[in-house]
């Protein structure tokens, strides 16, 4: 057995955002995503006073054996770490998130992560990224049953993350003076069920389906050049183009639709869902703070309660 120290670890990770290519990734397409560097999972573990392993979250609080179905994969993942490490099962694990849960932000992926670092700490172990990423896809599987690895790259990540699955997974530069206001629609996503629609639709309509799915990848490679030349109003030309054949595609929602033409009519140059759909989070992007704060008011306004603003640049401190 390895033999812990009497301390305390932690492990810090932060939600993330698909700008675009949602669905059209999982058909080799590219997607870009973000890291929202401002909402947080941290994850501290210590010995317990037991010979178990407890955790401590928002949303349960006791023994690993008893974990909800819905946290499956996070008891795989811990057992797994335990086993691989031989580590004596006896730790308090405490998970505290800024993250929404099935709202498209990567929750489960960055618990995961959080959780991850936390443990290395734990067992004073170093933890290649390789290794990092390669463990959350334990939990990833049981949660998204065939994950990109999208998710858990960005929220490991400082930086925005361009990503072709099995192919290309890398960082990119963004050269862009805006905001962008992340909204929570206010009803839970549902991206299995957005999947299956998609996969429908190839099944129903193959060549209509394909020539939209390959319009989605265009737009995104429109998207990077847009990020890295500091064109706005085009990015937000893209963003609509996108929420337009993401509507084509069945993977909107009506109370999504009502949003986003709400944030176009109160500055908004572009807004699209974000994530898997039906629900969920959609992002807009705005010129300056001012334009931010406006487009907040008028989403809470509506009955919005849950938003985020991220400036695409680094800001300097006043």
């Amino acid at each position: 057995m390895t033999d812990i120290k009497q301390h305390q670890a932690q492990g810090i990770s932060n939600a993330k955002i698909i700008l675009i290519g949602e669905h059209s990734v999982v058909y080799g397409q590219p997607a870009i995503a973000l890291p929202l560097t401002t909402v947080n999972v941290h994850v501290t573990i210590k010995k317990s006073l037991t010979d178990d392993i407890i955790i401590e979250s928002k949303y349960f609080n006791g023994n690993l054996s008893q974990l909800p179905k819905s946290m499956i994969g996070f008891k795989h993942l811990i057992n797994f770490l335990v086993q691989k490490n031989n580590v004596e099962a006896s730790m308090l694990i405490k998970i505290k998130s800024d993250l929404p849960a099935e709202r498209g932000m990567g929750s489960s992926a960055a618990v995961a992560i959080a959780l991850i670092r936390a443990f290395y700490q734990f067992i004073q172990k170093p933890l290649t990224k390789t290794r990092l990423l390669n463990l959350a896809n334990i939990a990833e599987k049981d949660t998204h049953k065939n994950p990109s690895g999208l998710d858990a790259a960005t929220s490991a990540s400082q930086n925005p993350i361009w990503m072709v699955r099995n192919q290309e997974l890398k960082n990119i530069p963004i050269n862009l003076n805006g905001y962008l206001v992340i909204a929570d629609s206010g009803i839970k996503g549902k991206t299995s069920e957005a999947i299956s629609v998609v996969k429908e639709k190839l099944i129903q309509e193959p060549n209509e389906t394909q020539v939209l799915i390959e319009k989605l990848g265009q737009l995104t490679y429109s998207a990077k050049d847009a990020l890295s030349n500091n064109q706005i109003s085009i990015l937000g030309d893209i963003f609509n183009d996108a929420q337009k054949i993401l509507v084509e595609l069945g993977v909107s929602s009506v109370q999504l639709d009502k949003l986003i033409n709400l944030s176009l009519a109160n500055g908004s140059l572009g807004s699209k869902l974000t994530g898997g759909g039906k629900g969920g989070c959609f992002i807009s992007l705005v010129k300056d703070k001012v334009a931010a704060h406006q487009l907040v008011d008028a989403l809470t306004n509506a009955g919005v309660n849950r938003t985020w603003i991220q400036p695409l640049f680094e800001e300097e401190n006043d």
